[in-house]
C-alpha cells in the first residue's frame, strides 16, 4: 500500500461500525464479513480451546467472586455463553448475555444445561440496540447505568482489529454504573518489538517472486498464443502481489528468543475512561507512537538475528480501578489477573502480528543497531473493522563502546512501509 493510499483512510469522525446507526445494507455486509463466523461452533471452539485465554477469564471471575456476589452483569458478545455461566456461578443475581448472531440459541441451551437459566437472560441483538426491561428493576427511575460489571472478550488481532471495542464503550456509557462499575478486563496494553523471523520472511519473498514469475509467463503466453498484450496491467498486478505477500501482517507464534529487544508500549487503554476516538487507532504524536530500539551484539550473544521485522501483541489486565472517578469507591479486585498474547506467555489464538521488512537488517558483533521510528494504526476505508499499519524507521549502527549520541558507522535512509492487517 502506498503512502497516498494511506491518506485516503477516513478520519475518525467517519469510522463508525455498522452496528451503530448503520443502514440495513451496511449491517448486512457487516454480518457477512464479520459476525457470521461467530455463529459457527467451530469458531467458538477455537476460542474455547485457548487455555491461556480461558484460564485468565476463569481466574478473574471465579477468583474474585466477591465482586460478583448479588451484582448485575452484562456479557457483551457472549458467544456460546461461558463467561455468563461463570458470572452466574460466581454469585451474580442477574446476567444479561448479549449475542448478535444465532449463536444466542446455543447460548440459551448452555444456560439451561448448566442450571443458570434463571439468572442469565440471553438477548439476541446488537448491544447498541439493547434496552433493559424496566420491570427488571422495579423502583428505579431508569435502567440506564444499572449494570455493575461488564465482561467481554472483545480483543482482536493486535488488540484493535475487528473494532468490537466500539460496541463495548457504547454499552459502558449506557449501562455501567459510573463510579462503582467494573469493566472486565479493566485495562489493555499494546506492544511492539523487533524480531528475527528469516525463514518466514524469505518464504513470503519467494512466494511473491514466484507470483511475479507466473505473471511474466502468463503475459508472454497470452501475447504469443492469442495476440493480446497484457503487459499494460503489470504495475497493478505487481502492487496486488506486493500488498498480499510482502505488506500484509502475518499471524505468528514466536519463542521469546526471537524478540531482539525489550518490547515497547505503544498504546494503553483504561477501559473505564477510554473514548471512541482513543480506540480507533494510533496517530503520530500519541503517547507510545514513537519507538526507539537498540540491539547490542556481543561475542557471547545468543540471539539468532538478523532483524526480520517487527511484531505486535497485547496484554489485558483484570485489576482494581485506578481512574480518578472509581479508584476510591469501586470494589477492589483482590486477586488481579494478567493475560498476555506475547511470546513469553505461550500459545493464544491471537498470537502475534508480524510486519516483515522487505530485506533483513544484519546484526554485527561488537556493534549496536538502533531502530528509531514511529507507528500509526488506522481503520481501512473499505472496512472499518480492519486496520492498516504504517511503520516508519531509520536504522543506524555504532560501536558498542560509543554512547547513543556518539559516532555512527552507518545511518540509513528513512524507510516507510504501510501494511494491511487482514
Amino acid at each position: 500500500m502506498s503512502s497516498e493510499q494511506w491518506t485516503n483512510v477516513p478520519e475518525n469522525g467517519s469510522e463508525e461500525i455498522p452496528s451503530f446507526q448503520g443502514s440495513e445494507k451496511a449491517k448486512a455486509s457487516d454480518f457477512a464479513n464479520y459476525f457470521c463466523s461467530y455463529a459457527q461452533l467451530y469458531h467458538q471452539k477455537q476460542m474455547l480451546a485457548d487455555h491461556n485465554r480461558m484460564a485468565a477469564y476463569h481466574s478473574a471471575i471465579m477468583g474474585n467472586s466477591a465482586i460478583f456476589k448479588d451484582k448485575v452483569v452484562m456479557d457483551v458478545g457472549t458467544g456460546s455463553g461461558i463467561l455468563a455461566v461463570w458470572a452466574a456461578q460466581a454469585g451474580a443475581r442477574r446476567v444479561y448475555a448479549i449475542e448478535y448472531t444465532d449463536m444466542a440459541k446455543h447460548a440459551k441451551s448452555v444456560m439451561e444445561a448448566n442450571g443458570v437459566a434463571d439468572i442469565v437472560t440471553v438477548i439476541q441483538s446488537a448491544v447498541e440496540d439493547v434496552e433493559i426491561p424496566p420491570d427488571d428493576f422495579p423502583g428505579e427511575d431508569s435502567t440506564k447505568e444499572c449494570v455493575d460489571i461488564i465482561i467481554s472478550e472483545w480483543m482482536g488481532y493486535f488488540l484493535l482489529r475487528e473494532s468490537m471495542v466500539d460496541s463495548l464503550i457504547r454499552a459502558r456509557d449506557k449501562f455501567l454504573r459510573k463510579s462503582t462499575g467494573i469493566m472486565y478486563p479493566t485495562h489493555a496494553t499494546m506492544y511492539l518489538a523487533p524480531i528475527t523471523d528469516e525463514e518466514e520472511r524469505k518464504i513470503s519473498m519467494n512466494e511473491y517472486n514466484g507470483a511475479m514469475g507466473d505473471w511474466h509467463d502468463f503475459v508472454e503466453t497470452t501475447k504469443g498464443s492469442y495476440g493480446v498484450d497484457m503487459s499494460v496491467l503489470h504495475t497493478h498486478f505487481e502492487r496486488e502481489q506486493r500488498e498480499y505477500y510482502l505488506l500484509s501482517s502475518r499471524w505468528a507464534e514466536f519463542k521469546p528468543c526471537a524478540v531482539l529487544a525489550t518490547a515497547q508500549v505503544i498504546k494503553t487503554m483504561d477501559m473505564h475512561t477510554c473514548t471512541l476516538a482513543d480506540c480507533r487507532g494510533i496517530s503520530l504524536g500519541d503517547p507510545g507512537s514513537d519507538f526507539d530500539f537498540e540491539i547490542a551484539t556481543e561475542s557471547n550473544w545468543d540471539a539468532e538475528g538478523p532483524v526480520s521485522g517487527f511484531a505486535g501483541w497485547f496484554t489485558v489486565d483484570f485489576k482494581t480501578r485506578d481512574d480518578d472517578e472509581g479508584k476510591d469507591v469501586a470494589p477492589k479486585i483482590h486477586h488481579p489477573v494478567h493475560l498476555t498474547t506475547g511470546p513469553e506467555g505461550g500459545y493464544t489464538h491471537w498470537g502475534q502480528q508480524t510486519f516483515h521488512l522487505p530485506s533483513c537488517i544484519p546484526l554485527i558483533n561488537g556493534e549496536t543497531t538502533r531502530l528509531k521510528g514511529s507507528l500509526e494504526l488506522k481503520r481501512t476505508k473499505e472496512n472499518v473493522r480492519l486496520y492498516n499499519c504504517r511503520i516508519a524507521y531509520q536504522a543506524s549502527r555504532r560501536k558498542n563502546s560509543e554512547p547513543q549520541d556518539g559516532a555512527l558507522l552507518m545511518k540509513g535512509d528513512i524507510v516507510e512501509l504501510v501494511y494491511q492487517i487482514p
